[in-house]
């Protein structure tokens, strides 16, 4: 029972690799199919492509509040095919699991306090996620302004331009490209839709693009000359953007392991002898000095990545 610690550790690790193997063979199998599906709608959307919906009571309930139209905003935007309930249902599951893992390793009050923290990084992996989505929506933006200025040189309309630029692109553009088509089809302007992709997708180099489409369908005229200088502009700030990212990365990697060293020495602690944890969040000065330990990693983690964070 003396090794029980290391035993936790150990199992727990093992845990954890199996849920990566296992979310990356799932992440395969998605894009399989996603493929699958693209092949054989290629004259248009393939039928029954939606998949069985999971928790759709706590679904209906979660969308009549304020916090699940948020959830389901932000779900939109990162593209994950997840709805509020069943995203409400994983996160909850996965705080049970942290806090059972946390409590045996450590001590009941660390448990709580990363309950607390897994509520925070629920979100933060949500605004991750946007974040990705539109950094990888930014770098096709030079190839998305050459196809339209190409298409309009052509003597395409703007609007047959968009859809045409839908086929050729790879997601994520091809996806935002296809709802704006879709809102274009039932009869919505075209101010709407470039208008709320650029509220899915915040950007200033996509809020450019969108102002100039917007301007040339108000005012007409032909608009290629814009587009070829806007594309060599997006092109020099994807390059920038590249160079910039390399540099930081080092920073970027010092706010991760700033948290991780703290937990390491907790673990050495620990071992060094058993229920000393115990023994300190029992007192009240010690959970006053943990949470004003957290809060001080925290603080170092925002500031570091508030830093070192590209603005888009």
């Amino acid at each position: 029972m003396d090794n029980l610690p290391l035993l936790t550790i150990g199992v727990t690790l093992l845990a954890c690799v199996l849920t990566v193997i296992g979310v990356h063979s799932f992440s395969s199998g998605r894009a399989h199919q996603e493929e699958l599906y693209r092949r054989m709608s290629q004259t248009g959307p393939a039928e029954g492509r939606g998949r069985h919906r999971r928790f759709t009571a706590v679904d209906r309930r979660l969308r009549r509040t304020t916090l699940g139209r948020n959830i389901e905003r932000k779900l939109a935007a990162t593209g994950l095919d997840l709805t509020p309930g069943e995203y409400a249902v994983y996160v909850a599951g996965a705080l049970l699991a942290v806090y059972f893992v946390v409590t045996t390793v450590f001590a009941p009050f660390f448990g709580l306090l990363a309950v607390v923290i897994g509520l925070w990084g629920g979100n933060a992996f949500l605004n991750a996620q946007i974040q990705k989505r539109t950094e990888a929506f930014i770098n096709q933006l030079p190839e998305l302004t050459r196809l339209l200025a190409n298409a309009t040189q052509a003597g395409l309309a703007l609007r047959t331009a968009l859809a045409m630029a839908c086929e050729e692109l790879e997601d994520p553009a091809r996806e935002e490209l296809r709802r704006v088509a879709d809102q274009l089809a039932v009869g919505r302007s075209l101010e709407d839709a470039l208008n709320e992709l650029g509220e899915r997708l915040p950007s200033r180099e996509l809020t450019v693009l969108l102002t100039t489409l917007i301007l040339s369908s108000r005012a007409g005229g032909t608009i290629v000359t814009s587009l070829r200088n806007l594309t060599d502009t997006l092109e020099e700030r994807k390059e920038t953007r590249r160079e910039v990212r390399t540099i930081l990365s080092q920073v970027r990697m010092t706010a991760v392991m700033v948290p991780v060293l703290g937990v390491g020495f907790l673990l050495v602690i620990n071992g060094m002898r058993a229920g000393a944890l115990d023994d300190m969040t029992a007192a009240t000065g010690g959970k006053i000095a943990v949470v004003v330990s957290a809060g001080l990693y925290g603080l170092g983690f925002f500031l570091i990545t508030r830093l070192t964070k590209i603005r888009t």
